[in-house]
């Protein structure tokens, strides 16, 4: 297949890599004993070396082992950000366990959801959500629930400050053996198991690296971590990228814009892997609140399209260069990102990853190649492609086939091999006959200097079919009212994409990370809401 993005990789970074076959644990062994003596993690006011780092892990790997963790037992952190995250995850995967990572937000039925089809043994989690946990555990496979406090006085601190024991020797085949057990399909229903194997993220991880090699500095990194770990972003793109380059991961429990503002300036980090909604909530605190960015050499986004207005504004104030990127729970996660250096294309989500390939293909049958600048489904292939849904058969061969991940978002590439995400197949608006990308008119909307935040969705229509609703998030009340902005959209889209309606809401529905739920959007219009 034709490759036209490789003449655009960044000079100095590689086209392709080199991927050694060991497991996650072994890729941070080889950090923790080249980069001993530097911070490996801030937290407030506590550092831990990576000495440090790695000492903790194997105590924890040792108590794991005294409460009869085998190979391939379940183990879920149900954790927001803090040094406990990393110290669990690495303990169990060194015995060859199974990390199973859990939102903290959950309620009592989605928590009970992924426990009980992980068949968790184990689990970790903030004190504070006992009760939640309490509540089902009952149905559940859990042998043992252990605490984590901010305190750091219960049985967790306890299991710290255990004398070191024998934890054994697990022997792990990295593209078999699976390391982490990644829920996803939450945006759009009930959540599956994606199998990330130990090969999955150690590739995973060194090809985020090389995409940024010549802006890399080996041991010296500061990387903003507020990007929950628990998601595939946080995991590979903060936690696991920083270790491997020997860098301070800075983590953030919660973004709230002023605190997150005070850390910048406390702590002058140098690489932020953030998502679409800090990255607009910091242009809008900047707006009232003026403070330095140009500590950042490294700015990525992920997780959901970054509005090219957006882009402008941060590049401007920061001096930097956000790189947006695309990724899925199912590729572990990152699969394409604009290059660090070079031609970037504001809009897309740039090029393939070293020993990515990617291509277009019709929607009707999956099959048939397409050409640039036509729409199809953005398929992928590459060796952090996960190994399937756990116990689900069926969905691993509608998911993943001939190699290739079908990842159901709609995309065009370009003539230079720049890839553009228009939507989702499942999002995608039919009105009157025509297709309408949700994106295309988000990215309008955003353009108006009023629009803080914006979501577009198809509701039913008798005429049309479909027709285009928007919620929007002002940022001064009272400023753009519905017809002001329908005319806005008027005069910069085809009469068919201008939407029919606008809400304006507080706030939009949105995952931990920030990605907005147009499901919850799409079941206000339901019939059975709306009758």
């Amino acid at each position: 297949m034709k490759k036209p993005w490789l003449k655009h990789v960044a000079k100095g970074n590689p086209t392709e890599i080199h991927i050694p076959e060991m497991s996650l644990n072994q890729l941070f062994c080889q950090s923790s004993e080249k980069y001993h003596n530097h911070i490996a993690v801030t937290f407030y006011n506590r550092t831990f070396t990576y000495s440090e780092l790695a000492g903790a892990i194997k105590k924890i790997a040792v108590e794991l082992y005294k409460l009869g963790t085998d190979k391939g037992d379940k183990v879920a952190i149900m954790l927001p950000n803090c040094p406990e995250y990393p110290m669990i995850y690495y303990a169990a995967l060194s015995l060859g366990a199974v990390i199973v990572q859990i939102n903290p937000m959950y309620k009592s039925l989605e928590l009970l959801h992924v426990l009980k089809d992980s068949q968790t043994k184990i689990l970790f989690v903030l004190e504070d959500l006992l009760p939640i946990v309490q509540d089902i555990v009952g149905e559940t496979f859990i042998s043992e629930i252990i605490p984590v406090s901010a305190e750091n006085k219960n049985r967790f601190q306890r299991m710290l400050n255990e004398s070191d024991g024998y934890v054994p020797n697990v022997e792990i085949n990295p593209k078999e053996d699976v390391a982490v057990l990644q829920y996803t399909g939450g945006t759009t229903g009930r959540a599956k198991g994606a199998m990330l194997t130990h090969y999955n993220l150690v590739a995973n991880t060194l090809q985020c690296v090389s995409t940024s090699l010549i802006k890399t500095r080996l041991g010296e990194e500061r990387v903003l971590s507020i990007s929950p770990l628990f998601h595939v972003y946080g995991m590979t793109s903060a936690m696991n990228c920083t270790f491997y380059t020997g860098g301070n991961l800075i983590l953030v429990p919660r973004f709230q814009v002023d605190e997150v503002v005070n850390l910048i300036e406390k702590t002058k980090p140098t690489s932020f892997p953030g998502v679409p909604t800090m990255y607009i909530a910091l242009l809008n605190y900047y707006h009232t609140h003026p403070f330095d960015l140009s500590c950042f050499t490294t700015c990525t986004s992920g997780s959901a399209p970054l509005p090219v207005e957006v882009i402008n504004r941060f590049n401007e104030i920061s001096g930097t260069s956000v790189a947006e990127g695309y990724g899925l729970s199912e590729a572990s996660p990152v699969t394409h990102r604009n290059p660090v250096a070079g031609l970037q294309k504001r809009g897309s989500i740039g090029i393939p990853l070293p020993n990515t390939d990617a291509k277009i293909v019709d929607i009707a049958t999956g099959t048939v190649e397409l050409p640039s600048g036509e729409v199809g489904e953005l398929v992928i292939n590459g060796p952090q492609i996960m190994k399937g849904y756990w116990q689900m058969p069926h969905e691993t061969a509608r998911t993943i086939r001939d190699g290739w991940l079908f990842t159901g978002d709609l995309a065009i590439m370009d003539t230079d091999g720049f890839f553009y995400i228009v939507g989702r197949k499942k999002e995608m608006i039919l009105a009157s006959g025509y297709n309408v990308y949700p994106i295309e008119v988000e990215d309008i909307l955003y353009s108006h200097p009023n629009v803080l935040e914006a979501a577009v969705i198809g509701i039913p229509d008798e005429y049309r079919g479909e027709t285009v609703k928007a919620f929007v998030v002002l940022r001064e009340v009272n400023k753009a009212y519905e017809e002001e902005l329908i005319q806005f959209c008027r005069h910069r889209l085809s009469a068919y994409k201008v939407p029919n309606s606008i809400d304006f809401v507080d706030e939009l529905p949105k995952t931990a990370v920030g990605k907005i739920l147009k499901r919850k959007l799409k079941e206000l219009y339901s019939p059975e809401n709306r009758n």
